[in-house]
C-alpha cells in the first residue's frame, strides 16, 4: 500500500484548472487512485475499489467520543484557545481552560450589542426597520447591523454599560486607537459563558425567546459569504443555538448570502488588523495580529450547557484548516446533554468544491466548502462519474450535515470509496 500511494502522489498534478462541476480547484492532491491509460486497466480499477475497504484503516475522525469522565479540551497545534462548557443542570464547569484569557470578540460581541439594545424594552418596542437588523446581525451575522447599532447606541459605551450590568470581568471596549472597530472588543470564554446565563436564567422572559430564537436560526451561510456552522453547529445534533464569530480570514466558501450588511471578515467589517497589531488601554492583552475563529453557544434539551470556544490561529491559517481544528477541539469536549452526529469525519482538497442535491454535477448546488475543511460522511453512493484529469471516480459521498452529496474525487482518502463508510 506504501508503495501503490508513493506512487499516486507522483502522479498527482500541482495545480487544477476546471472541474467537471464548473469550479475550479487548485493545489497538490492528497493520494488517491487514478484512471491512468497505460497504468491500470479497468478490470484493476474495479479489483482495487472493491478491496480497498477492507484493507485500508478508516478515514477521518470515526470513533465514538470517549466515556464523559474521560473527555478534555484537545487543543490542535499551533492553536491558542480559551475554553468554558457549563453544565446548567449541576451548576458546574465541566471544561475549563485559559477561561479568564482575553480574545478579541469578533462576532460575538453582536450578543452585548443586542442585549443592551434591548435594555429595559421588549422586542414589541423595537422599529420594523431595527428588529429586522436585529434578526440579520444574531442569525447571519450582519455586519452592516452591528455598525449602526454600533454607532447609534455611542460605540464603546455599549460594553461600559453591559460590564456592570451583567457582572462580566474580564470584557473591555475596544482600545482607544480603534474606537469605532466592535469586533475588538476584548472577551474571554468564561464571561461568554455569563452572558449566556443571563440570557436563559435573568433576562425578561420576552428577550430572552427573541435573542435565543435568533441563534437557534443560524444560518449555514453569513451575510459575508462565510460558513459559520462550524464548532458547536457541526460537532452536535440539534438542538443548539449559536453566535459564532471569525476575523482575519480571506474566504468563507458560502455562495449563499443573506441578510442587509456587507463587510469583510465576520466581526470586524472594515476593521482589518495591521499586521503585529495588539490592542491598548482596557483590552491590552488582545492579540489583534491572528486570525480568530470563535464557536459559542447552548447545547441540548432545556439548553443544558452553554459552550465558549474561542481561538487564535496561526498567521495565514485558512478558514478550512482553522474551521477543522475548531471542530476537533469541540468534538474533544465534556459537553453534558450533547447529542453527537453519526458518520466519518474526512478531510478534502480543492477550493470551491460544491455540495449538491443529488450525485450529479448537473443537479443543483446547495453551498460550496470552504478549502480544506473536514466534513461528516454519513455514506457513499454510485453516481455520475467526474473526472479531473488524471482522476477518475463514480463515487459520491453523503453529507448529512448539508443534506446533499460531494464526488468522492475530493476526499482525501487513498481509495475512490472512503474506507469504513458505508453504502448508502
Amino acid at each position: 500500500m506504501a508503495l501503490r500511494n508513493g506512487l499516486r502522489r507522483a502522479f498527482a498534478p500541482r495545480h487544477r484548472s476546471l472541474r467537471t462541476d464548473g469550479t475550479s480547484a487548485s493545489g497538490p492532491r492528497p493520494a488517491r487512485r487514478a484512471t491512468r491509460a497505460g497504468l491500470l486497466s479497468a478490470a484493476a480499477v474495479a479489483l482495487l475499489c472493491t478491496t480497498a475497504s477492507a484493507t485500508a484503516a478508516p478515514a477521518g475522525d470515526p470513533s465514538p467520543p470517549p466515556a464523559a469522565s474521560a473527555l478534555q479540551a484537545e487543543v490542535p497545534a499551533g492553536v491558542t484557545a480559551g475554553v468554558a462548557v457549563f453544565d446548567r443542570q449541576t451548576g458546574t464547569f465541566t471544561e475549563q481552560l485559559n477561561s479568564s484569557a482575553q480574545f478579541r470578540s469578533a462576532s460575538v460581541v453582536k450578543l452585548l450589542i443586542a442585549l443592551d439594545l434591548l435594555w429595559n424594552r421588549t422586542p414589541g418596542d423595537l422599529s420594523a426597520t431595527d428588529r429586522s437588523r436585529v434578526d440579520a446581525m444574531l442569525r447571519s451575522s450582519d455586519d452592516g447591523a452591528a455598525s449602526a447599532f454600533w454607532a447609534a447606541n455611542g460605540g464603546g459605551a455599549v460594553i461600559d454599560r453591559m460590564v456592570p450590568r451583567l457582572g462580566l470581568t474580564d470584557t473591555a471596549r475596544p482600545p482607544s486607537t480603534h474606537p469605532g472597530y466592535w469586533g475588538y472588543t476584548a472577551l474571554s470564554a468564561r464571561d461568554t459563558v455569563r452572558i449566556y446565563r443571563y440570557l436563559l436564567e435573568s433576562a425578561p422572559a420576552a428577550v430572552r425567546d427573541y435573542v435565543m430564537g435568533n441563534l437557534r436560526q443560524s444560518t449555514r451561510c453569513a451575510t459575508d459569504g462565510y460558513d459559520q456552522h462550524f464548532g458547536i453547529a457541526g460537532s452536535f445534533n440539534r438542538p443548539w443555538a449559536v453566535k459564532q464569530g471569525w476575523s482575519g480570514f480571506d474566504s468563507g466558501g458560502c455562495t449563499a448570502t443573506t441578510g442587509t450588511g456587507a463587510g469583510g471578515a465576520d466581526g470586524t467589517g472594515t476593521e482589518a488588523a495591521a499586521p503585529g497589531t495588539r490592542a491598548d488601554a482596557g483590552a491590552d492583552a488582545v492579540d489583534l495580529s491572528r486570525p480568530a475563529l470563535h464557536t459559542t453557544g447552548v447545547v441540548g434539551a432545556g439548553d443544558r450547557s452553554i459552550v465558549a470556544v474561542l481561538t487564535l490561529h496561526p498567521n495565514g491559517t485558512s478558514y478550512g484548516k482553522a474551521y477543522s481544528d475548531v471542530g476537533r477541539l469541540t468534538r474533544s469536549l465534556n459537553v453534558p446533554g450533547a447529542s453527537r452526529p453519526a458518520g466519518t469525519w474526512v478531510g478534502t482538497w480543492g477550493s470551491g468544491v460544491r455540495v449538491r442535491a443529488q450525485t450529479t454535477t448537473g443537479s443543483a448546488a446547495l453551498t460550496t466548502l470552504p478549502a480544506g475543511v473536514e466534513v461528516l460522511v454519513g455514506c457513499q453512493v454510485r453516481g455520475q462519474q467526474v473526472s479531473v484529469p488524471p482522476y477518475v471516480n463514480d463515487w459520491w459521498a453523503h453529507l448529512p450535515q448539508y443534506g446533499g452529496y460531494m464526488t468522492n474525487i475530493y476526499l482525501s482518502t487513498p481509495d475512490n470509496q472512503v474506507p469504513g463508510v458505508p453504502v448508502c
